[in-house]
């Protein structure tokens, strides 16, 4: 899908913004019901300062390490400011996830619900979940097999934990509609809403498949070094 064409003279952010609301009309949805999460990993705390100051509130990061050496006094400073975590998370940071992120995309497996409810338990806090599935079946990838995510959303409702929707990392180089299709009717089929798919070089497809989320890196804060 293109650009809009005025995007050259839009900011980065203005621009994705853009072509999420162009994506949302063709698909004819409303463009408020795509949550845009900028994600910030590796970038210093004054490329996030940059876009909050441009408007944008909701921000990824792939590390909880990072994480909390970045976001603390951000919001301190902003507290409208909320942290998704979107990479994979070890069962014994679940605590530290908990306390720190608004949202995490990255549940796949019983050890990791395991830890998350104890978490939550403790913390006394419940953080919104997104089962992410290994939409391609890729050895090298995380993420919940397809075959075993019916047991594990069972097992994420029999621990009452608020399960939001499903998240995928398509395949690299191959069209990713299908991907995203397919996640969606899983989604379906399982009755969640929520669809976090998309990064910078998908967004728009995955929007008008029915993504509630999209994890934009590059496309907002330009090529990483890490």
């Amino acid at each position: 899908m293109n650009p809009p064409a005025d995007s050259a003279a839009l900011s980065p952010l203005d621009d994705v913004r853009a072509r999420i609301a162009q994506s949302c009309r063709i698909a004819r949805r409303a463009p408020e019901g795509v949550t845009l999460v900028a994600v910030s990993k590796t970038k210093p705390a004054e490329a996030v300062l940059d876009l909050i100051a441009q408007g944008q509130r909701v921000f990824g990061e792939n590390r909880v390490q990072e994480a909390q050496a970045k976001f603390p006094a951000i919001r301190e400073a902003h507290p409208d400011v909320a942290v998704h975590l979107v990479g994979q998370l070890q069962s014994n940071k679940a605590e530290d996830a908990v306390r720190l992120f608004d949202c995490i995309h990255s549940l796949d497996r019983p050890s990791l619900l395991a830890a998350l409810a104890r978490a939550m338990d403790k913390v006394g806090r419940r953080v919104p979940l997104f089962v992410q599935v290994n939409i391609g079946a890729e050895e090298q990838k995380g993420g919940c097999a397809i075959a075993d995510l019916p047991a594990l959303l069972g097992e994420a409702r029999a621990a009452d934990l608020p399960v939001e929707g499903l998240m995928c990392v398509p395949p690299a180089g191959i069209e990713a509609a299908p991907f995203f299709a397919l996640l969606a009717r899983f989604a379906a089929d399982h009755g969640l809403a929520g669809l976090s798919m998309g990064m910078s070089e998908d967004f728009e497809t995955a929007v008008t498949l029915g993504a509630t989320h999209v994890r934009v890196g590059s496309a907002l804060f330009g090529a990483r070094h890490a």
